[in-house]
């Protein structure tokens, strides 16, 4: 059977022979176990095969037999020097570890499949060389390595990831071969998410039983302490509800998380703390304590406390357990809504670990802004069951505008579970008979497109790129729903690289096909960058130059916008108005001008910076291929007169940005004087020959105007992806932008 490597994740494995069950094992394996199971001797056996697991461990699942995935290391740095060629040299180094701001480290992308064609080779000797026989990533890579042509290459600051788009299960005879395949959970989705995660098309679902449409399991009391609370504030909460609770639970997003979490509990509680590896093994030592804390960190799923066991549940964050191509389709392409059935269920997952029967009930204190904007999100409230949608409200209502004290005295109410509760709890059961679940937008759609999709990975894998090529198509005459723009998209790039394929393994000329579904796919959004740029590198024809390269840029910075709005938390707006004050103020004082400037530059989705040195310039800003260099000449009086050599000194900085930084040398500088004064000696007007002048007082009143536009579309913005926003933000900025005007 092989070894049980981990205990963490448990998989069912039931095999019958003609009806009768033989055997029945509960294997406790790591992501690798699922390799093993299969080897034992039933080839010759039609086995029904029922997986009782989440989908969240399904995906691991499946992805391992296929996947090969490389964190920071000498292997992630050799992979980088394989891939310089076919890199930016902005991203180059971004891999190379030049990290300047949040907007580096979260970076995600995607190596084009006709540049990944062309470094395939020298990837597969860099890899086979680095692997040993003892490696546990060894049978990943086998898997892959004869089919790189149907896999996609994913590259971040901190981690690679090579892999098919949909797990080939298709070529594990054990699992392809069985008899039947039976997948059971609670969150199985509507629109193919789980036929890509196995690759199996056409999974039939069992409906939900009659009622269940409006009740839900159990009674949760959310509490959104960062509502109203500062972070001591919200320490000082977390101690004092779990003394009054006696056992709690909280789950982190990460393992640094949960040792700060152990190391407060064990400085200002003294209660005994268990982790997800004391747990293994059972939870009476855990329930047999009056005061106990459990913490599991970057973990939501598989650990239950039902009933008294626990009536307190903290969620700190959601779990980072998304992968490049997750991120990528999300960030990148704007394809969220590909995703939506999976990030509901994390959510789900984290909120129901105390509450897994009928009379449970247990209070979860939501903080980790990504977490607490999902759930308090009105906009997104509408997709989930009608209990959970009645409980929110009623969480968020009770989470706003109130201090700690009343949070604690809300909690007694609910932990005693009194008269004064069920009046709150009426509330609820009101609000629930009020509302409806809605289905996400599309689900239809990418419930029809999945086996096109499966099928055309399938093609690919087995070197039938025409027949690829055609499935691709079938693809996109399923995705007609304006929410589907960024995958429709996708789709049209898939297309053109599978065509792109045929012509190269001699199947004929594909490519004027390849050109069309290139360029559908640029037009199929002027939201996503990505396209734009790949179009840029393949010499696609255009008829507007000017025009496309100017959506480009807006798009870029719209991208590096999201990325800064995350990185300021969506829950609130402290942050973001202390950082705007910041800029508003610095703006007008001459002596913090230029630190003010560099701080409106990123604000407004550029990457700024500021360096003393000799002969370096004030700011600059950059955004793609193009640079905007500052020589900021505000303390001058506005009736002097312009210096030769200051207009000498803005005309040179160009010549200093390209000298200090290689990744500029092929970028568009343009220097930008701001100064007050109006007129130029005769000696500075030559020097002044490409040189922007843009007047300080109007740059004081075209900064406010940004500042405005950036609030605005910040009360609008829900997260990465959205197309629309996008497209309307690009569009706003475009009116005021900076790269877009010649002042």
């Amino acid at each position: 059977m092989g070894k049980a490597l981990d205990a963490e994740e448990r998989l069912h494995v039931c095999f019958t022979i003609n009806a009768s069950i033989i055997s029945v094992k509960h294997f406790a394996c790591d992501l690798f176990h699922f390799r093993y199971l299969f080897k034992m001797r039933c080839n010759s056996l039609k086995c029904v095969i029922i997986f009782v697991v989440r989908k969240q461990v399904l995906c691991h699942y499946f992805n391992e037999l296929s996947f090969f995935v490389v964190y920071k290391a000498i292997l992630y740095r050799t992979i980088a020097s394989v891939l310089k060629s076919v890199l930016t040299e902005q991203n180059f180094a971004r891999m190379c570890g030049a990290w300047e701001d949040i907007s580096d480290l979260t970076w995600v992308d995607k190596i084009p499949s006709t540049k990944f064609q062309m470094i395939k080779e020298d990837l597969s000797i860099v890899i086979n060389s680095a692997l040993t026989e003892s490696s546990s990533q060894k049978y990943s890579w086998g898997m892959i390595r004869n089919h790189l042509h149907a896999c996609q290459m994913y590259v971040s600051s901190s981690e690679i990831l090579i892999k098919p788009f949909i797990p080939p299960t298709w070529s594990h005879n054990a699992f392809n071969d069985a008899k039947q395949r039976i997948f059971m959970s609670a969150t199985l989705g509507q629109g193919g998410d789980l036929e890509r995660l196995t690759g199996r098309p056409n999974i039939k679902r069992v409906s939900i039983p009659e009622g269940w449409d409006k009740q839900g399991i159990g009674r949760r009391f959310f509490i959104f302490p960062e509502k109203t609370l500062e972070l001591d504030e919200i320490i000082d909460l977390r101690r004092h509800l779990m003394g009054m609770s006696g056992r709690s639970l909280v789950l982190t997003s990460s393992n640094d998380a949960a040792k700060e979490i152990i190391e407060d509990i064990e400085q200002n509680l003294n209660f005994p703390i268990f982790t997800a590896t004391d747990l293994e093994g059972g939870k009476d030592e855990f329930t047999n304590k009056s005061e106990a804390v459990a913490v599991i960190a970057n973990r939501y799923d598989g650990i239950d406390f039902p009933e008294e066991s626990c009536r307190l549940l903290f969620v700190e964050g959601l779990s980072q357990s998304t992968s490049l191509q997750e991120r990528f389709l999300v960030n990148r392409m704007g394809a969220s809504v590909l995703f939506n059935e999976r990030t509901q269920t994390r959510a789900l997952q984290a909120i129901g670990r105390c509450t897994r029967g009928l009379n449970d009930y247990s209070a979860v204190v939501i903080t980790g802004d990504e977490l607490s904007c999902y759930l308090t999100d009105s906009k997104r409230r509408k997709y989930f069951h009608p209990e959970l949608q009645a409980e929110l409200e009623f969480g968020v209502e009770q989470s706003s505008e109130i201090d700690k004290n009343t949070i604690i005295e809300n909690f007694k109410i609910f932990i005693e579970h009194g008269e004064e509760w069920e009046e709150a709890n009426q509330i609820i059961l009101e609000n629930r008979a009020s509302v409806t679940q809605e289905p996400f937008p599309a689900m239809d759609e990418l419930s029809r497109s999945v086996k096109y999709e499966i099928n055309w990975q399938k093609a690919l894998w087995n070197d039938d790129f025409v027949d690829a090529y055609d499935a691709a198509r079938d693809v996109l005459s399923q995705l007609k729903a304006p929410e589907l723009k960024g995958y429709r998209a996708l789709w049209s790039y898939l297309a053109g690289a599978a065509a792109d394929k045929a012509t190269e393994a001699g199947f004929g000329d594909f490519g004027a096909q390849a050109r069309e579904h290139y360029n559908l796919a640029k037009k199929a959004t002027i939201s996503i960058p990505w396209l734009s740029m790949l179009s840029r590198e393949l010499n696609i024809p255009t008829d507007e130059p000017q025009l496309e390269f100017r959506n480009l840029l807006a798009m870029q910075q719209v991208e590096e916008i999201e990325g800064y709005f995350d990185s300021l938390g969506l829950l609130n707006n402290t942050k973001f108005t202390s950082k705007e004050i910041l800029i508003r103020e610095g703006l007008r004082d001459k002596d913090s001008f230029e630190a003010a400037q560099v701080l409106l530059g990123k604000h407004m989705g550029f990457k700024a910076f500021k360096e003393e040195t000799e002969a370096s310039p004030d700011p600059w800003w950059t955004i793609g291929d193009l640079v905007i260099v500052f020589e900021d000449h505000v303390g001058a009086q506005d009736t002097s007169l312009l210096s030769p050599e200051k207009a000498r000194q803005v005309a040179l900085h160009p010549n200093w940005i390209k000298n200090h930084d290689a990744m500029y040398s092929n970028s568009q500088i343009l220097p930008v004087l701001v100064t007050p004064v109006t007129k130029a000696r005769d000696g500075a007007m030559p020097h002044l020959i490409g040189v922007s002048c843009w007047n300080s007082y109007e740059f004081l009143i075209w900064s406010d105007q940004i500042l405005d536009l950036v609030r605005e579309l910040r009360s609008s913005y829900t997260g990465a992806g959205d197309l629309v926003w996008r497209s309307i933000a690009a569009e706003k900025l475009i009116h005021l932008n900076l790269c877009t005007r010649q002042k």
